[in-house]
């Protein structure tokens, strides 16, 4: 045998045990969990497919990665909900910042702020102030129809479909201008909490306390 040749098969056998080795370095150990016992083995049987598991390398016996088990189709469906109630949140905390950072940049002071608001209330104040006006006007003219249809009443004679149509309608655009008011009203008392809740977005966004008196 020629020395060249005997060194080639020297080489290929020496090269064996580390291909044997780097097989074995592949190999996988698994531990699951099977009726409440912890069973390890070299090969995960179908039963054990959808366990939470954990896979150890055969070549350093160190955990190589540790699997939960599969969820069920409505844990899947309870686990998307909650994901994206997650997303949701996560967005509504973005778009609040957002915000508290542009209302940060639109006003230079907290008078500035103030004045914006001034100028809601004032607006609201004077839509009262109309709603008053149109409530008076309408029961005046309502308390004119209903006299108008006791007179006829008093004198005996029947109450005409027009103007019980009249009054129908009167009572209703008076019941219609009480409720534009209330709403009115429930939004000048909203303009003081929206107020101070825009100072505190301000102050929170440029970093100022809050004054100890408003």
């Amino acid at each position: 045998m020629s020395i060249t040749r005997y060194l080639m098969l020297a080489a290929l056998f020496a090269a064996l045990p580390a291909t044997a080795q780097d097989r074995s370095a592949e190999r996988k150990l698994y531990c699951w969990d099977e009726g409440g016992r912890k069973v390890c083995g070299d090969a995960l049987p179908a039963s054990a497919v959808n366990n939470a598991r954990t896979e150890i390398s055969s070549r350093t016996g160190m955990p190589s990665a540790r699997l939960g088990r599969v969820l069920s189709p409505s844990e899947q469906a309870e686990a998307a909900k909650q994901e994206a109630a997650r997303h949701q949140e996560a967005e509504r905390i973005a778009a609040q910042k957002r915000s508290d950072t542009a209302l940060a940049e639109s006003y230079d002071s907290e008078e500035t702020l103030r004045q914006a608001f001034k100028v809601r209330y004032e607006l609201v104040d004077e839509s009262l102030k109309t709603s008053e006006m149109t409530i008076n006007t309408q029961r005046r003219r309502l308390l004119q129809l209903m006299r108008s249809a006791a007179d006829l009443e008093l004198e005996g004679k029947p109450v005409n479909e027009k103007l019980g149509q009249d009054i129908q309608a009167q009572r209703t655009a008076l019941v219609d201008a009480m409720h534009m008011q209330q709403q009115q009203q429930a939004e000048r008392s909203l303009l003081d909490s929206q107020q101070q809740e825009a100072l505190d977005r301000w102050r929170k966004a440029r970093g100022i306390e809050a004054a100890v008196t408003e």
